[in-house]
């Protein structure tokens, strides 16, 4: 069956999606969350009419070559489509480009898959909140997949033959100290990365009036992780 991987959106050049590299981003549509401080909504909800084909995307690495260092893949949810997430990637392996996945890692069977045969060289995996509070940070009710969401993450942190991150959206309304230190002490216990992202308001996230954490909070955060994660910085602040 031929893989239906939508990808609804590219970003020709990005400097903060890959650290320490140039890369292109491809959005692909669909998600299994709902978070409300989703900058692209109208992807998590296939609203985009926009589509690339394999072969428009194919053109564009070529035009790249010598350009740019990588490729990041993001979304939506890149790994709810295995099949057509491992075409895009092959596809990408075809030129001299380093591969990266965001993602919710609510599929560690792909995930492991990519790994372990080497199809990407990082993973930034998005931890939203503890695990109590998911549900209020996605906007799902008994969301089905917090054990898969742990399984990834003790997956990664056992990793030694790939770079990884761990990340989070500060949110004014759903992240304490206390969030902070539990998630870091805790669900994160012995990772090697994490980083604090700023949220920044607008007009395409799910609900307007959310909030960011202000810097000075933001500061302490950090110096809360690091007590567990020395490699905790803050992003985009």
């Amino acid at each position: 069956m031929k893989a239906m991987l939508k990808i609804s959106g590219v970003e020709n050049l990005s400097v903060v999606d890959y650290e320490g590299y140039l890369a292109m981003t491809l959005f692909t549509s669909n998600c299994n969350m709902r978070c409300p401080f989703c900058h692209n909504s109208e992807l998590v909800l296939n609203k985009v009419s926009t589509t690339y084909s394999l072969e428009e995307i194919e053109e564009l690495l070529k035009k790249r070559e010598g350009m740019i260092d990588a490729i990041v893949i993001s979304g939506g949810e890149p790994t709810l489509d295995e099949d057509g997430l491992i075409e895009l990637i092959s596809l990408i392996k075809k030129y001299a480009y380093k591969i990266k996945l965001d993602t919710n890692g609510t599929n560690p069977k792909i995930l492991r898959y990519l790994i372990e045969n080497k199809f990407i060289d990082y993973v930034a995996m998005d931890i939203k909140n503890t695990f109590e509070k998911y549900p209020l940070t996605i906007d799902i009710v008994n969301p089905p997949y917090l054990d898969k969401i742990k399984e990834s993450i003790s997956y990664l942190i056992k990793q030694e033959t790939i770079e990884y991150e761990f990340r989070t959206t500060l949110i004014d309304e759903f992240h304490s100290y206390d969030d902070i230190r539990y998630i870091t002490s805790s669900m994160l216990k012995g990772a090697k990365k994490y980083r604090l992202q700023k949220f920044v308001d607008n007009e395409n996230c799910f609900y307007s009036g959310l909030h960011e954490i202000p810097y000075e909070v933001a500061l302490k955060m950090k110096k809360i992780a690091r007590e567990a994660i020395l490699d905790s910085e803050l992003r985009s602040y």
